[in-house]
């Protein structure tokens, strides 16, 4: 049977670090995935309110083929500015796609980056022209290991899901022919993660162990198509958004890792709901870190990863919000009755 890793956490992933980085008096963060690597990397934009970086470079069709570091962080789009301290990071230590055999030419590392809106959720945000993310950028790579905390942390310090705190969450799935898959996301999304008038996750069929808190649906719930209890109110544009990133230790193709970063995000669709809203700026990427070869047959061996990384990000949806504490108005999950 497949099941979680050591971690449970996407630092199962041989070679795969993360940082994390926040500050406590604006209520936001960065979150990083390094790959100890250039690893391939692709990306799937569900949400209709998307903010990102370098996104059009990760095509399969285009030139560059990996990637140095993926960045998930607050601050809508002043937080793409943490992609820059993560690239003068790297870029410091000679890392990055190689542009020129002129060793007088620097490397250009290749940080694609998605961001949330957490500006409205009462932090200090008086920053002037001095906006914390490209320090703070820096700082999660100084602090990158393979211990991953979950809820206030990161990217998902200041994040809010639907009515409840948002967080950061993380999971693990090892197959039964032991390709290691993990998941990273921080959640601040338009949609509730739980059932209506439930302490329920969405996610509940697919917890592993009791991690995020065991609870079950009534054996009768019925859902209404317009019931979004839970939901958040009077949505704006950009001010939602679930950013996550896959990885797995399978040598896959950029088009593969394509293929399986859209395939897990219907792991958002099953923990969340409503989902991909003209509100939301949802984005999932995929890194392929290529230590273990991909089982043949290659194409059923891609959609059995899509489908398990599907689930896993869908418990880690669930277990960043499990493990969130309140901050301001939004009560943690672990407040409700």
């Amino acid at each position: 049977m497949a099941r979680p890793g050591p971690l449970n956490s996407i630092c199962d992933v041989a070679g795969i670090r993360v940082g994390c980085a926040q500050d406590e008096a604006v209520r936001t963060g960065v979150t990083v995935i390094v790959p100890e690597n250039r690893a391939v990397c692709a990306v799937d934009v569900r949400g209709g309110g998307p903010g990102t970086r370098e996104t059009d470079a990760l095509q399969p069709e285009n030139l560059v083929d990996a990637v140095d570091a993926v960045v998930l962080s607050g601050g809508s789009m002043y937080g793409l500015a943490a992609a820059d301290g993560v690239a003068a990071w790297l870029g410091a230590r000679g890392r990055g796609y190689v542009v020129s055999a002129n060793p007088d030419v620097p490397r250009s590392p290749i940080v694609p980056a998605a961001i949330l809106f957490d500006l409205s959720n009462g932090g200090d945000k008086g920053w002037g022209a001095a906006p914390p993310y490209r320090a703070l950028g820096m700082a999660a790579m100084d602090l990158a290991g393979r211990d991953v905390a979950l809820g206030n942390f990161g990217a998902g310090l200041g994040a809010q899901a639907g009515a409840l705190k948002g967080g950061q969450g993380s999971a693990s799935v090892v197959t039964s022919d032991g390709i290691t898959i993990g998941a990273m996301v921080c959640v601040n999304a338009l949609g509730s993660v739980t059932m209506p008038g439930s302490r329920a996750f969405w996610a509940w069929p697919f917890e592993v162990d009791g991690e995020f808190g065991g609870v079950r649906p009534d054996a009768n719930a019925q859902v209404d198509a317009e019931d979004w209890s839970g939901a958040k109110v009077n949505p704006a544009p950009r001010a939602n958004t679930t950013i996550a990133c896959i990885a797995l230790d399978a040598d896959l193709t950029p088009a593969e890792a394509k293929r399986v970063a859209q395939m897990a995000s219907a792991g958002v669709a099953r923990a969340i709901r409503p989902v991909f809203s003209p509100f939301d700026g949802d984005v999932v990427f995929a890194l392929a870190t290529g230590a273990r070869p991909t089982p043949a047959p290659r194409a059923l061996a891609i959609a059995r990863f899509g489908a398990v990384a599907a689930d896993c990000l869908a418990r880690a949806i669930a277990r960043g919000v499990y493990a969130a504490a309140s901050i301001g108005g939004a009560p943690a999950w672990r407040d409700l009755k």
